[in-house]
């Protein structure tokens, strides 16, 4: 007869769903129980039917994924730890490229909903930020990276940079070397990320005397294209900027490839700080001062978290909270001392 995960309970002396998470490697259960069970589920001869346990838990063994872009080398990061990890624990992961266009956003949602994924992980994306009751019709947990969810429901929880505090590092550290008129060039508008780094540098600015010039706070995209165009913003200003913070390293990019097609040298003549530290930042010529964010780290707690929650939902149980992480100060080349007279 087919062993079941109801015989291996009786045997271990505790309860179905322990046994169901021992076997899951679920990270609510001890390790010593977990190694127990699954030595015990080996030598009873057990043999898990992913077809069967799928329609008695009601479960897909899947989630899905919704970035803006894959061409973002910081979300391919954030991807690469949500992965690993699903892998590790039998999942598969549905990825869904949004753009960040509200039409696509939504199909994509639509779409996860009809392949009945265990939950959806949301990167950067709109969705978090503006259709989260929508996204909740799915029926399944939610985790949000780098988006808050003030208006979350009970399954929703979000793993995060500070971005408060990475805003103020990158800020606090133009000011150090003597900067005083150091501008900011923004992300996708209205996006809760760009808005706390942009509260982070503001802070920074106060914190050193300086008073926030709101001319000194430049549109951008979050891409290259979006730095390039506003450098020409920066160039107009008068007097111009001795340093520019820029929302990530994909618009710092942009910024000084658009700099120095102008003939202008970083950091002599402008100095460059990004935010995320993507692959390319240390590549980059010169190399890209950035605040550093633990990408993989990210990916691997937020599917971690998920995994949680799918359990917590099954169960009942309750025991999460939010993830703030901090970020790293990477200081490299393309930030430098103010010197005066430029």
């Amino acid at each position: 007869m087919r062993v079941s995960i109801k015989d291996i309970a009786k045997a271990a002396g505790v309860s179905h769903p322990t046994v169901s998470r021992a076997l899951s490697d679920s990270p609510l259960i001890s390790e010593e129980t977990k190694v127990r069970i699954q030595r015990l589920a080996q030598e009873m001869g057990y043999s898990p039917n992913a077809l069967a346990r799928g329609l008695v838990t009601r479960q897909t063994y899947s989630v899905g994924v919704v970035v803006t872009t894959i061409a973002d080398p910081f979300v391919a990061e954030i991807v690469q730890g949500i992965e690993a990890t699903a892998h590790d624990y039998g999942y598969t992961v549905i990825l869904c490229n949004s753009e960040s266009t509200p039409e696509r956003e939504i199909a994509a949602v639509e779409m996860l909903r009809t392949k009945r994924v265990d939950g959806v992980i949301v990167t950067a994306s709109r969705v978090g930020a503006l259709y989260l009751e929508y996204l909740e019709q799915i029926g399944g947990p939610i985790v949000l990276i780098n988006n808050h969810n003030e208006e979350s429901g009970r399954y929703t929880f979000s793993v995060s940079v500070d971005n408060r505090h990475g805003g103020r590092l990158a800020a606090e550290h133009l000011v150090q070397l003597g900067h005083r008129r150091v501008a900011y060039v923004t992300g996708p508008a209205n996006h809760s990320s760009d808005l706390d780094r942009l509260a982070g540098y503001r802070q920074a600015l106060v914190g050193g005397g300086i008073e926030p010039d709101p001319a000194l706070v430049v549109p951008g995209n979050g891409r290259p294209d979006g730095g390039k165009e506003a450098l020409q913003a920066i160039l107009a200003l008068d007097p111009r900027p001795t340093a520019v913070f820029c929302y990530n390293d994909m618009t710092a990019i942009g910024l000084i490839h658009a700099a120095q097609q102008a003939g202008l040298s970083i950091p002599q003549d402008v100095a460059v700080v990004g935010f995320d530290d993507i692959l390319f930042a240390s590549y980059l010529y010169p190399p890209l001062t950035t605040v550093a964010q633990p990408k993989v780290e990210m990916g691997q707690r937020a599917m971690h978290m998920m995994l949680s929650l799918i359990t917590v939902k099954e169960e009942g149980e309750e025991d999460l909270a939010n993830i703030i992480v901090q970020g790293k100060l990477i200081v490299r080349a393309s930030s430098g001392a103010y010197r005066g007279g430029r």
